[in-house]
């Protein structure tokens, strides 16, 4: 059950498609309060054992209780405890006890949650803005309430299926020459590979839609010459537009008024990679679909996927904020050892980027209603990709492409995947990434995953190997890393033997991966889940946060600490225990429910087969041009007949109901005797 409440005018962020009537009878779930001045709060006493589930991209664990979380989207790298906002605002909790309630605070301005950090068992909502959209969504428990508001908020982004194989980034790649060699040295080693990634540095000047002519001499042959070896080019588009006489984006959206603008009308400026830029206006529909446009130029050179970045957005300084700081400084006392002087002074300089008070200077268009950019914050990245998405659907209207952004809010999880931004090369992020991707399924956002390795400080080998061991079960399966840090990529730490092989199981689990996948979005349901929203009565289960459950089929237990030879996991249910070290070589044992100490070398993957569940296998391959889905190999854990519907299509189109896109795997009993018989040739069954 869904109620609906509205709060003064609020601004449509179309983050919700299901028509639902405005609740007439007085909120009962949430105490409202509203002070003195106007401003509003919504309270919630928590009993003891709640667990409170959301928040999407959001920091700490899965359980977001004892913390203080901020929805305002962040250009932060330093993902550090204490950080209460990331790159995304996804302002959806769900409560789960002995009454479990879903919320969902819908407004694109800064929201506060204060989940049992000022008072332990208090839960206070906090929006900055008092115009608002809230849902109160019941239901039996948690999983039931976020399957409910999936399918409010609509259908997940569908990304090609080629996607799913093994991608590599750096910033940068500067030229032709250095992406031949990261393409040929992941051949030469036989490590699969899907994709490379083109960071800023391709590009003319930093210029969106451009693409440097010194550095990438004939980009259609090179991006047509990649393809033959099996991979993508995957360029980014940052959002800000250079100021520059000449440059067409720049010339166009000047001409037409589709930049953000100050208060007097002029058009705001802001440093970004390129110097001096001006934003899209992307909350107006003209801009938006001119903006979106304009990937047709790196499309029509055969490019067929796309991140977007710098999008909530960042602004690394304005010319007001540099005139402020100058001012500072020559009124500065560098005699003076006043205490607390050395420390406002640092302040002052490090704080010129993404100032409070320079998204309080500029202004959108939303279709003829001016808005100060601050109270609409939140859904700038998102629709930029959403600029992007749209147009896709005219200028290659049968075809699905990659895309994903680092800004987001709940709606654009409809247009595109997200990544988690720029993490570090921490131990901790690695954690940070496992309890951050079910919170991320519950808000819609399937297509996700981390900077493998991390993208900032300095990767080692076994944190790359651990990393890569949990991110084959992530859709997004991306390694990038920064200027300045040691190079990343899997040839780069010695023997090259443990990479090829934990990336032959990511490929020899693509068809599942990629069926789980698009089932949950067809289904809005969830690909990616924590162990208690199938085991909602174990105790245990519902506190643990470093297992996660992929499908129907599979439980995951990743090891995430330096110099670990294994770790404990907890079986909520018997299961087979598989260990693999490729995608051929593995061992298998059933284990029973209970705590388990379980090896793990640093070049294995633990995984578990749940009871009654199978999984199909297919041969690996270094990439997925090659993959070959007509033989399978099925690992199954039965005591009794059991179905497996593998979700298959071509990968590229949108024919996503196609009776012929259902392919099953069953494990019959046929005089006391199992077998599997498939639409698919089983060239071996293991059975437990």
């Amino acid at each position: 059950m869904i109620k609906k409440y509205i709060y003064g005018n609020p601004i449509e962020t179309d983050a919700v498609i299901d028509h639902i009537s405005v609740c007439e009878e007085p909120l009962e779930e949430l105490n409202e309060i509203t002070s003195a001045d106007g401003s509003m709060l919504f309270t919630y006493l928590m009993e003891k054992d709640d667990i409170v589930y959301g928040l999407g991209e959001a920091n700490r664990g899965i359980n977001k209780r004892g913390y203080i979380y901020e929805s305002f989207c962040s250009d932060d790298p330093y993902h550090t405890e204490e950080k209460r906002s990331l790159y995304a605002a996804h302002n959806f909790i769900v409560i789960s006890g002995m009454i479990s309630i879903g919320i969902f605070v819908d407004t694109p301005s800064k929201v506060t949650f204060d989940i049992g950090y000022t008072a332990e068992n208090l839960l206070k909502i906090t929006p900055s803005d008092q115009n608002l959209k809230l849902y109160i969504i019941s239901g039996k428990n948690a999983y039931d309430i976020v399957r409910q508001f999936r399918k409010m908020i609509g259908r997940s982004y569908m990304a090609p299926r080629w996607a799913f194989g093994f991608q590599q980034s750096r910033w940068s790649y500067m030229n032709e020459d250095e992406v031949r060699e990261v393409v040929s040295s992941y051949r030469e080693n036989h490590i699969p590979l899907d994709a490379v990634y083109l960071d800023i540095d391709y590009m003319e000047s930093y210029k969106d839609f451009t693409v440097s002519n010194e550095r990438f001499p004939d980009f259609p042959n090179f991006t047509a010459e990649m393809r033959q070896q099996g991979v993508r080019l995957i360029p980014i588009i940052d959002a800000g537009v250079k100021i520059e006489d000449g440059y067409d984006v720049y010339e166009e959206g000047k001409q037409n008024g589709f930049f953000c603008k100050r208060a007097d009308g002029t058009d705001f400026e802001a440093a970004v990679w390129p110097g001096m830029t001006h934003l899209p206006d992307f909350l107006n529909s003209d801009a938006r679909k001119w903006f979106g446009k304009k990937y047709k130029v790196l499309i029509d050179t055969g490019i067929e996927g796309f991140w977007n970045d710098m999008n909530e957005p960042a602004l690394f300084y304005t010319p007001e904020g540099v005139s402020e700081a100058k001012n500072y400084l020559d009124n500065f006392d560098f005699q003076t050892n006043e205490q607390g002087k050395f420390f406002e002074l640092k302040d002052k300089m490090s704080s010129l980027a993404n100032r409070q008070k320079d998204y309080e200077s500029f202004y959108h268009n939303m279709d003829g209603t001016v808005i100060r950019h601050d109270k609409v914050h939140n859904i700038y990245g998102y629709n930029m990709t959403r600029s992007a998405s749209e147009a896709f659907d005219e200028i290659v209207p049968d075809k699905r492409i990659l895309m994903f952004s680092r800004s987001s809010y709940i709606g654009m999880h409809r247009y595109g995947g997200i990544w988690t931004g720029d993490n570090q090369s921490w131990w901790s992020h690695l954690l940070l990434n496992i309890k951050m991707m079910p919170s991320l399924n519950m808000c819609g956002f399937l297509y996700s995953g981390a900077d493998i390795g991390g993208f900032g400080s300095h990767c080692t080998r076994d944190l790359l190997l651990r990393w890569l061991a949990f991110g084959i079960f992530t859709p997004l399966m991306r390694n990038h890393s920064a200027l300045g840090t040691r190079r990343q990529e899997c040839y780069n730490f010695g023997d090259t033997s443990a990479f090829k092989d934990i990336l032959s199981i990511r490929y020899s689990l693509i068809p599942y991966l990629y069926s789980e996948y698009m089932k949950a979005c067809l289904n809005s349901d969830m690909m990616i889940k924590p162990l208690s929203f199938d085991y909602p009565s174990d105790e245990l289960a519902c506190t643990t946060e470093d297992q996660l459950l992929i499908g129907e089929s599979l439980m995951i237990a990743p090891v995430y600490t330096q110099n670990a030879k294994g770790r404990y996991v907890y079986l909520p249910e018997d299961m087979l225990f598989v260990l693999f070290k490729s995608s051929s070589h593995r061992k298998s044992a059933v284990l029973r429910k209970g705590v388990h100490y379980i090896d793990a070398a640093v070049d294995e993957v633990p995984v578990f087969i749940r009871k009654n569940k199978l999984l199909p296998l297919c041969r690996t391959s270094e990439c997925t041009d090659l993959m070959n889905t007509s033989m399978f190999e099925v690992i199954a854990f039965a005591d009794q007949g059991i179905t497996y519907e593998m979700y298959e299509d071509d990968g590229i189109s949108k024919d996503y109901f196609n009776p012929k896109n259902k392919v099953k795997f069953e494990i019959k009993e046929v005089d006391g005797q199992f077998g599997a018989v498939s639409d698919k040739t089983i060239v071996k069954l293991s059975l437990f």
